[in-house]
């Protein structure tokens, strides 16, 4: 088997994209739980304190999403650099190190919407049930 060293290069522009993206969950989590930070101060309710435990669940899952696809561009990029100087057996196994690491990534990136899907369900749930108690 042969490796390209366009090959690794092709998860570059992927990778960035899932950085991105990943970039934009956290700081949009970050400014969620420092507002209700802001509201627990207050009012010490415990449906915030759970609240903001679900949310810094999801910033360290977010935080090990952005690891693994950091260290799959790295590994994509160590893979071109042994694919240049024609070291082919470990380019290959660096890229294949690289593909798995992306797959690490977004399997961490599953758990970590299941997780939101999940609390927003929770969430509407009361809505729910305030909305029937009223009828």
């Amino acid at each position: 088997m042969t490796l390209d060293i366009e090959t690794p290069a092709l998860l570059f522009s992927a990778t960035s994209l899932i950085l991105l993206a990943y970039t934009n969950r956290f700081l949009t989590i970050a400014q969620i739980v420092r507002g209700l930070k802001k509201t627990y101060d207050q009012d010490h309710s415990k449906s915030i304190l759970l609240q903001i435990k679900n949310l810094n669940l999801r910033l360290s899952l977010i935080r090990f999403m952005q690891l693994f696809g950091v260290l799959c561009l790295f590994l994509s990029v160590f893979a071109m650099f042994c694919l240049f100087f024609e070291l082919q057996m470990i380019g290959i196994y660096l890229f294949a190190a690289s593909l798995l690491t992306l797959l690490v990534s977004l399997g961490i990136s599953f758990w970590e919407i299941s997780i939101s899907v999940t609390a927003l369900r929770l969430h509407l749930s009361d809505l729910m049930e305030e909305k029937t108690e009223k009828k």
